[in-house]
């Protein structure tokens, strides 16, 4: 006979948020619950991928440093000491680790002429591959003018899409309550700045 299922079998991270899920997640992962792993993965991967993208990874490269991280993380998972600053601790370590393995073109490749000329294009018109370059050209251009706190603000709120205020919060070390203003801040200075290089024409 199947044993019922009671609310004592919800796992000890249900219903909680923010740094204490996470913490009770470790804690949990140490003991061998891959469950909590898997919530740990699921939530923060991708804010590490958005991390390591931030600092000029391309696609593949960036999710060879997130899988690294992860690797690292859980061999390490013991000499964790202070689990409610896990995503502080991920971010600095996803950070380092992008840095290490960046290099300019590493993964630039060469398509033979003869090859390149059967590929099918999927970038629309001359004309319109040259209006998107120049508005993104602008666009990072305005984008580099902001401070650093506001680019990584950006990176983690706009740019990640997925990110959850309150591990961007702990991963910033800003109050939770200041993440949406300040955000607003950010992105007013960011279209100021395009229209001073043109960009909102």
């Amino acid at each position: 006979m199947d044993e019922l299922h009671t609310a004592d079998d919800r796992p000890p991270w249900d219903g909680l948020e923010g740094t204490e899920r996470h913490a009770v997640c470790v804690e949990a992962a140490r003991e061998g619950n891959r469950d909590a792993l898997n919530v740990l993965v699921d939530e923060l991967t991708p804010l590490l991928w958005h991390v390591a993208r931030g600092q000029g990874l391309d696609r593949a490269a960036a999710e060879d440093v997130v899988q690294t991280v992860w690797l690292a993380f859980l061999k390490n998972i013991e000499n964790i000491n202070e689990p409610k600053a896990l995503v502080g601790y991920l971010v600095v370590t996803t950070r380092r680790e992008a840095r290490r393995t960046w290099t300019p073109n590493k993964r630039e490749t060469h398509l033979s002429d003869e090859y390149a000329e059967q590929l099918e294009s999927d970038t629309g018109l001359p004309e319109d591959v040259t209006l998107m370059d120049d508005r993104d050209r602008r666009l990072w251009l305005a984008f580099g003018r902001l401070t650093t706190r506001c680019q990584e603000l950006l990176r983690l709120t706009v740019l990640a899409g997925r990110a959850e205020y309150r591990a961007v919060a702990e991963a910033l070390a800003m109050p939770h309550g200041s993440i949406g203003p300040t955000r607003g801040r950010c992105l007013t200075l960011l279209r100021n700045y395009l229209e001073t290089e043109g960009g909102s024409r």
